[in-house]
């Protein structure tokens, strides 16, 4: 037996063998992180898998079947125009108001499409980053000063950031320039108004279905939340007609979905998932069964689900382990945390920029889980610099990331997300004491 091929696999039995056998079953705190984690994990597949990242799923799909590459390149590819990719990357991915989770298969869409990688990435952090929602409730909660920190830190942030991975990985993308740059731009199956259409239903209903409720009693946010249901089956309606008129699915198979969904509205009207599901269930039929450019996008769509849901979840439960759900303790007890963020050194806002790129929060989550960190002495600057890395990044959303753009890759990016979230978070701590 040759043991220098055998000791690799022989390492890992002992090792697995020895976590196994010391496993600390029965002690608290080890306990209570992994009910934590089953907890985290079903929450998340609540509140995030169907109304967050299916409808995402689909959209990435349609980017990937009805984005043509060459116009993907000339409006974000490497060698674009710096201010109109910067500036497109940034807005659409403001636009969204999604968690770092949800931005995932959009990213892998247009970076897989051709876009360069440094307006990709600006897509990428901007997504969770630049949300108005959070934002106003930063000002509202948290005080004015905090609340157009984050707003304008995340805008200007985005566009450092991939402009730095650009920079960073130069040579390479303009290798990647030249060698797509005799692409022929294909001839469009419909008028580009109509795609934008098409997307537009696609990326509202993605929104109204997520709209959070916000801390006022009234007002136009809380009316949007009040009939958010009802604003979705409005637009999911136009949707369906879209979907007949504009790209040949029978009218017939689409009629019988609204049916269903209708029906399990009206029977489980106190639970809008169970519709919600029916009508993903009977688009995933429609699609997959029609032939043609809607085969392939439900093929695309489901190639996106395939890669990135199990390394979404994997990423959940370990996150749940370590930190634990907002007031619920993990592994790593949060004490630490809440004891290593005070005042305003380089350490204080290393760390809260390093422990928010590696939590998970859900959109808008983030703002009560900061008051009271701040009730319990946490500095503005740190305050800050767990705003600017926490929405944007996470432990499942990193996992994600490295399998689109590699382990080198995802590392720099994180860098460069906790060294911009800790600057900041120094030069607004100096400014506002």
């Amino acid at each position: 037996m040759d043991w220098k091929k055998e000791y690799k696999p022989l390492l890992l039995i002992v090792a697995v063998f020895l976590g196994c056998f010391y496993l600390p079953v029965g002690t608290p705190r080890f306990d209570t992180a992994m009910a934590e984690s089953l907890h985290l994990v079903k929450w998340y597949a609540r509140e995030h898998v169907l109304l967050c990242l299916v409808p995402a799923f689909f959209i990435a799909g349609a980017i990937a079947v009805f984005v043509s590459q060459a116009s993907v390149m000339k409006y974000l590819g490497p060698r674009a125009n710096k201010v109109l990719a910067y500036g497109v990357a940034s807005v659409s991915g403001g636009i969204l108001a999604v968690c770092s989770c949800t931005i995932l298969p959009l990213f892998a869409g247009i970076y897989r499409m051709g876009a360069g990688l440094g307006p990709a990435t600006t897509f990428l952090y901007s997504g969770p980053a630049i949300n108005i929602l959070a934002v106003i409730l930063t000002a509202r909660v948290l005080g004015l000063e905090l609340g157009v920190a984050r707003g304008v830190g995340a805008v200007v942030f985005s566009v450092i950031i991939g402009l730095a991975m650009h920079l960073i990985y130069r040579k390479e993308e303009l290798a990647k320039a030249d060698a797509q740059a005799v692409m022929p731009e294909t001839e469009a199956a419909r008028p580009l108004w109509k795609n934008a259409v098409y997307f537009a239903a696609m990326v509202g209903i993605l929104v109204l279905a997520n709209w959070g409720r916000p801390s006022e009693s009234s007002g136009l946010w809380h009316a949007i939340y009040s009939g958010k249901w009802v604003l979705t089956a409005v637009l999911a309606t136009a949707f369906g007609i879209i979907l007949i008129a504009w790209f040949g699915l029978k009218w017939w198979k689409v009629v019988l979905v609204a049916l269903a969904t209708l029906i399990a509205g009206v029977m489980a009207s106190h639970e809008p998932m169970i519709p919600f599901a029916v009508a993903v269930v009977g688009l995933s039929a429609v699609t997959s069964t029609t032939g043609g450019e809607a085969s392939e996008w439900f093929a695309a769509s489901w190639g996106f689900a395939k890669q990135i849901m199990p390394l979404l979840l994997v990423g959940v439960l370990i996150a749940g382990a370590l930190l634990g759900r907002p007031g619920h303790e993990g592994l790593i007890p949060s004490s630490w945390i809440g004891g290593s963020v005070g005042g305003n050194s380089l350490g204080a806002n290393l760390f809260a920029a390093v422990a928010g790129a590696f939590m998970y929060f859900a959109t808008l989550t983030e703002v009560p889980i900061l008051q009271g960190l701040i009730g319990n002495g946490m500095g503005k600057g740190p305050a800050l610099a767990l705003l600017l890395a926490g929405p944007a990044v996470s432990l499942p959303n990193l996992l994600v990331i490295r399998s689109v753009m590699g382990t080198g890759k995802t590392l720099v990016y994180v860098v460069l997300v906790v060294v911009v979230a800790t600057l900041s978070g120094l030069i607004f701590g100096w400014i506002c004491p």
